[in-house]
Order: structure tokens, then sequence, then C-alpha cells
């Protein structure tokens, strides 16, 4: 790898830096192309604030070096905001991430990518419907993207991929480890359906659960329109919303996630949604209807609301899944 590479680890390794902030030290080192900078003294003399906790600086430009092996052995490429193949609506949002690793081949730029999102815990009616639209998606050529949890994460992508389309996770650890592990033969099959993983973080990051809300704000960065189809009010489903009503992107609900239903499933997030004026989705014609595209598809294969309990209890069973 080039110094230009190893630039890029080392910029994405540092904690306690915001976004905006690395974004300028990418600037700054290759237009001086000088590893000077990198050192602690002189960050904080161009940020113009002290850093905390900054012991970790030690030897990292050998760990960079070592992240760049593991990159070359596990198949992980990366490509920062410098560069033309960087996604161009994920670097349209406030706050992206400067250097993007991923594995596979990262989404392009002809179709519009579908963010899903919702509780790991949802109704059979639910998972059905994340299922059938993400299905119904992927029937007309349109793949869908999330975060590889189990619940209505996992139904998306599932649905997703039986129907042929190439899937997209984004995930809040480094690529060299899979999490959650229980679905790892998923993430192989987003790999091998010619879709990507995608991470802001280096390999060798473990999945601390602070790291998730911030992936929440790549999965809508790199959607066009973002649905959440069943989620609590606290959850991490209503802040991947939050994030796509800040970068100004489409926020619809599904419909199972505002209808009544066993008390066991909290769906007062997406109810508050549709409450504050988010547009409620039944079937995929209708995520193709607000974009602006007509679409050929097979009504009774997307249709997400017939026999729903059985259905979603029959792909649980056969796809191993806990509702």
């Amino acid at each position: 790898m080039n110094d230009r590479e190893i630039i890029n680890i080392i910029i994405a390794l540092l904690h306690g830096v915001k976004p905006n902030e690395k974004m300028r030290l990418l600037e700054k080192v290759n237009h001086e192309n000088d590893f000077d900078i990198l050192l602690k003294e002189n960050i904080e003399d161009f940020l113009n604030r002290k850093l905390k906790n900054y012991r970790y600086m030690d030897g990292i430009y050998e760990k960079a070096v070592k992240i760049a092996a593991v990159c070359r052995m596990r198949s992980i490429k990366f490509v920062s905001r410098l560069d033309s193949s960087y996604p161009f609506l994920l670097n349209e949002i406030h706050d992206p991430p400067p250097v993007l690793f991923y594995r596979g081949e990262l989404p392009g730029y002809q179709k519009p990518l579908l963010a899903m999102a919702g509780t790991r815990h949802p109704s059979p009616e639910g998972a059905n419907q994340a299922y059938m639209i993400a299905r119904g998606m992927g029937q007309a050529g349109f793949s869908v993207i999330s975060g590889l949890a189990f619940g209505i994460d996992a139904m998306s992508h599932r649905g997703n991929l039986d129907a042929g389309a190439p899937g997209y996770a984004v995930m809040g650890c480094g690529l060299d480890e899979i999490y959650p592990r229980g679905n790892r033969v998923l993430a192989k099959r987003i790999l091998d359906s010619g879709g990507a993983l995608i991470s802001e973080y280096t390999p060798g990051t473990l999945p601390y659960k602070w790291n998730f809300p911030a992936r929440n704000r790549i999965i809508s960065g790199l959607a066009q329109s973002t649905l959440i189809v069943e989620a609590p009010q606290r959850s991490g489903a209503r802040i991947t919303a939050e994030f796509a009503l800040d970068q100004d992107r489409d926020l619809w609900v599904a419909s199972s996630g505002v209808r009544e239903g066993h008390i066991k499933f909290d769906k007062r997030g997406t109810a508050k949604l549709a409450e504050d004026g988010a547009e409620i989705v039944y079937h995929a014609r209708d995520v193709f209807e607000k974009w602006g595209f007509e679409v050929a598809y097979n009504e009774d294969a997307i249709h997400a609301e017939t026999g729903g309990r059985r259905l979603a209890a029959s792909l649980a069973n056969n796809l191993d899944i806990e509702l």
C-alpha cells in the first residue's frame, strides 16, 4: 500500500476526532504529503483543541500498516472522501465518514436504494411485510440497505436477496468480523449477491454499542428513502429515522408498524412517526410510485398483507429466525 492509503487508515483510527475534523486532516495531509501532522501535538495545534486519552497514538503508523495487511488478506477495500468513487449520496450528508471500508462492491448510481430498519423483535405481520416489500423491490431490480441485525433487518435482507438483487449491509464493527455472528451466512449471501458489507470502522474494531447509532446515519445516507417497518419509541430504527429527516431524505413507515396488535410487540415508535407526518407504505409498488418509476412486478408475490402471520412463521422456521 502507498502512503496515501496508510494516511487514510491512520485518520480512520483517530479517536475523539469528529468526521468533519478528520476530513480537514485528510485534505491537509494530502496537500502536505507529511505524516508529521498526524502526531498528537500537531493534530491538537491543527484542530485548535486538546484531545483526551491519546495513549493509543503510540505506534499508530505500525497499527495502520498491520490493518492494511489485514485488508489485503480479507479482501477489504476502502475509499476516502477525496476519491471520486466515494458514494455521492453519502457525501451529501453533514457528517459523512472520511474513510469508508467495504467488502464486495459499493452500490452504483443508476438506481436508488431503499433503507429498511426496524425492531429486532417484530410481530409476525411486521416480519412478513419487511420480507415481502424487500422481495418486491428486488423483483424489480432495486436493492435494499439495512444493518444486518436480527428481526426486521434480517428479513429485509433475505427478501431482497431471495429476489436476486445485490444486497447491502452497514455494520457497527470492523469488517474482519461479522456481527451478530448468527447472521454470518446472511453476510456471505450479501457478498455472493454482488453487493457489499460496509463500515466506517477499521478492521479489528469490536461491535461496541455506541458504534451502532453512528452507523445508522450511513444506512440512511446511502439511500434515497428510508422505510421504518416496526419500531419502539426508543430504538435504533427511530435513530435511523431521525438521521433520514436530518439528511432531507424520504421517511416512510410500513403499515404493519401503525396497525394495532398484541401488546407484546411495541410499535409506538412507528405509530409516532406516522402521527408526525410520515407516509404509510403498504407494498413495494408504493415505493415505486413515490419514486416515479413504472415497474412491472408480480402482484401476488409482493402482497404484504395476505397470510401475514402464517407466512412469517413459515419464513422464521425455514430461516431459523427467532421472531
